[in-house]
């Protein structure tokens, strides 16, 4: 059973000393938050729920998060804004590096015959949060030096980056991250692909271009028509329930192209009828069944 979280104890200025996060609460967040993003959220988020909504009850001036959920029903801004709020954008630089390692072991070559046959290659990474995946996957596949990467240069190559957090995706899109952040990459990668911008790194033109960074709710529309090669979506699913992962699974196999690739999460699985078409082929790594161009 989930207890009360109050205020009372907690660093001063993040909310009313009176406020109280309750059981009613609680259930009203979670249904917001199921509802808008299909996230599950459970009682034993109560207490991380209470600390990221406190600052947005100062913000607005609130005593009670009674008060801040009847502002969230009736304004579609702040409803946007307290799902962000509640979402964890934890990522880095080749993060689980086996998934890395066979992208371009396996992966990178059928990629590139692709390109040099005229055909169009993409990739999305979805869930991309800061955008550290999506441009460990653009130096993979650009390589160490100019002439590596004349294939994508010269072909139709692109890569989408998405993520519900408008914030975060600004962030994609500007592509600068700090020393600390930058650490994990390869220093042949960082040399070629990186530049100093003041104490901060940033990601140079010639590899940025590739990537277009855009909001996208996952269980709303998609507006991409086009088939993916590849297909990148870890520590996302941990936060739906099996229905929804389910959902999600199939629209990923609908929009994989024949012999396209799916890499999740370590500690996500396939479920559902999406799952059939799909084979696996390494640790959290599937491919779909057929070949195409």
């Amino acid at each position: 059973m989930m207890q009360t979280v109050s205020a009372l104890g907690q660093s001063a200025g993040l909310a009313p000393a009176e406020a109280r996060l309750d059981q009613r609460d609680f259930a009203r967040v979670a249904a917001i938050v199921g509802r808008e993003a299909r996230i599950a959220l459970q009682p034993t988020k109560a207490t991380l729920v209470f600390s990221r909504l406190s600052r947005r009850l100062r913000e607005h001036g609130l005593e009670s998060f009674g008060q801040y959920l009847s502002l969230v029903e009736s304004d579609a801004v702040e409803r946007a804004a307290m799902v962000e709020a509640l979402t964890t954008n934890h990522t880095h630089f080749f993060r689980e590096d086996h998934h890395f390692d066979h992208f371009k072991a396996a992966v990178l070559g059928e990629l590139q015959d692709r390109a040099r046959a005229g055909h169009p290659v993409r990739l999305w990474s979805a869930g991309c949060s800061s955008g550290e995946e999506v441009y460990s996957l653009v130096m993979c596949m650009l390589g160490t030096s100019r002439s590596e990467a004349r294939w994508a240069t010269d072909g139709d190559v692109k890569l989408l980056a998405t993520d519900l957090s408008a914030r975060v995706v600004a962030a994609a899109r500007k592509a600068v991250y700090s020393e600390a952040t930058v650490k994990p990459i390869p220093e042949a990668y960082r040399r070629q692909w990186l530049r100093e911008e003041g104490n901060d790194f940033a990601v140079v033109d010639d590899a940025r271009r590739f990537v277009t960074a855009r909001e996208l709710n996952l269980f709303g529309e998609w507006p991409m028509r086009q088939q993916y090669d590849v297909i990148f979506c870890r520590n996302v699913m941990i936060y739906f329930d099996d229905t929804a992962t389910s959902e999600l699974i199939a629209r990923f196999s609908r929009l994989l192209r024949p012999g396209g690739y799916l890499y999740i999460g370590h500690s996500e699985r396939l479920i559902g009828p999406g799952a059939d078409v799909l084979k696996n082929c390494g640790q959290t790594i599937y491919r779909k069944e057929g070949s195409g161009q």
